[in-house]
């Protein structure tokens, strides 16, 4: 079943509507007829609106609403990836990946070992671009939020921004006590709020491993490998998947 997300505002009483791409998708693309069933979400809220297409307007695919079911597709946890921006395109993979795994946002962070440097319009242009991406693949994972991707903050900003959480972690080479990281992961509780840092390529420097340590933020091992900056995030979210789910 295809699944889309409306604007609030366009969901009223059983009217739904779908607008803009979703409109174009859904008619020109999947090509989809009058009653058809999909599951619409508002973006906001975790409940599922299961409704069938009842008609095209002009601007509008115009969908009646069946019923409302409470989704369980969300973690009981909040996630904020904090990813140090990656060479290449390797930053649309990690948050596709980290979006259909449950994160509940994502803030690009400029360290100190980050070879891309994005400044001006074209930061804009790759958080108008990730943003998309996050919400393609929360469609596709039939999320009912769409987390957002932040703007680019460099490593002090992001710590600064990261007290809000309940836990904050840095996964480092250097650390060695795999207890220390099965510990923390037994340590969240519902509803907690985990912070993730994860390096660039040539990873973290001691200086930011040390003002990390300073902010409250555990270094921890991922195990005895070392992992591309696209595989770790992937390697803690699957971590709290199991734990949580």
């Amino acid at each position: 079943m295809y699944h889309f997300f409306a604007d609030p505002s366009d969901i009223t009483g059983h009217d739904i509507f779908l607008r803009g791409d979703d409109y174009n998708h859904i008619k020109n693309v999947l090509r989809m007829r009058t009653g058809e069933v999909i599951s619409v979400s508002d973006g906001m809220s975790e409940k599922e609106y299961r409704c069938h297409i009842e008609d095209f307007t002009e601007a509008a695919v115009h969908c009646r609403l069946d019923f409302i079911k409470e989704a369980d597709t969300e973690l009981p946890i909040r996630v904020s990836l904090f990813q140090c921006l990656p060479k290449a395109d390797k930053m649309d993979f990690i948050i596709q990946k980290a979006v259909e795994l449950g994160v509940d946002e994502i803030i690009p962070v400029a360290s100190k070992r980050c070879v891309v440097k994005l400044e001006g319009k074209k930061a804009l242009s790759k958080t108008v671009r990730w943003n998309a991406i996050s919400e393609s693949a929360a469609k596709q994972s039939a999320r009912h939020i769409i987390p957002e991707v932040r703007e680019i903050m460099d490593f002090r900003s992001a710590l600064s921004y990261a007290k809000a959480c309940d836990t904050r972690i840095i996964p480092y080479e250097l650390a060695e006590d795999f207890k220390i990281t099965k510990e923390i992961l037994e340590s969240l509780g519902i509803n907690s709020r985990v912070a993730v840092f994860i390096g660039p390529e040539g990873g973290f420097s001691e200086e930011e491993i040390s003002e990390a340590k300073e902010a409250g933020v555990i270094p921890l091992t991922l195990g005895r490998r070392i992992l591309r900056t696209e595989t770790a995030a992937m390697v803690v979210m699957s971590w709290l998947v199991y734990r949580f789910e």
